[in-house]
């Protein structure tokens, strides 16, 4: 069974950093992608940044590059997103998600099966 267990989100403000962490379990990184996805009130769901364990790409929507990146760690099984330079719109509540279908290059939630609890970013103006 896989699980993904999100962490990290908290109150922060604008210009400041937070750190998300996503634990997986039940699921072994390779040939497959794990990505974050936020969602904030009144807006659907959209991708924030994707990493493909096939051949290591990365994706960020066009909101988020420059400040968010994504990484991961194959011993821990778990996939970080580094976010700085945080802004008022960047709050949501964000998810991490996984698909082991081998289409998750393009950070659809649509394609992702897998997903954790979500944990809330807030950032003050």
């Amino acid at each position: 069974e896989v699980q993904l267990q999100a962490s990290g989100g908290g109150l922060v403000q604008a210009g400041g950093s937070l750190r998300l962490s996503c634990v997986a379990s039940g699921f072994t990184f390779g040939g497959n992608s794990i990505g974050w996805f936020r969602q904030a009130p009144g807006k659907e769901r959209e991708g924030v940044s994707c990493i493909d364990f096939d051949d290591g790409d990365t994706y960020y929507a066009d909101s988020v590059k420059g400040r968010f990146t994504i990484s991961s760690d194959y011993a821990k099984n778990t996939v970080y997103l580094q976010m700085n330079s945080l802004k008022p719109e960047d709050t949501a509540v964000y998810y991490c998600a996984a698909e082991d279908d081998g289409l998750g290059y393009d950070c659809e939630p649509r394609n992702y099966d897998f997903w954790g609890q979500g944990t809330l970013v807030t950032v003050s103006s």
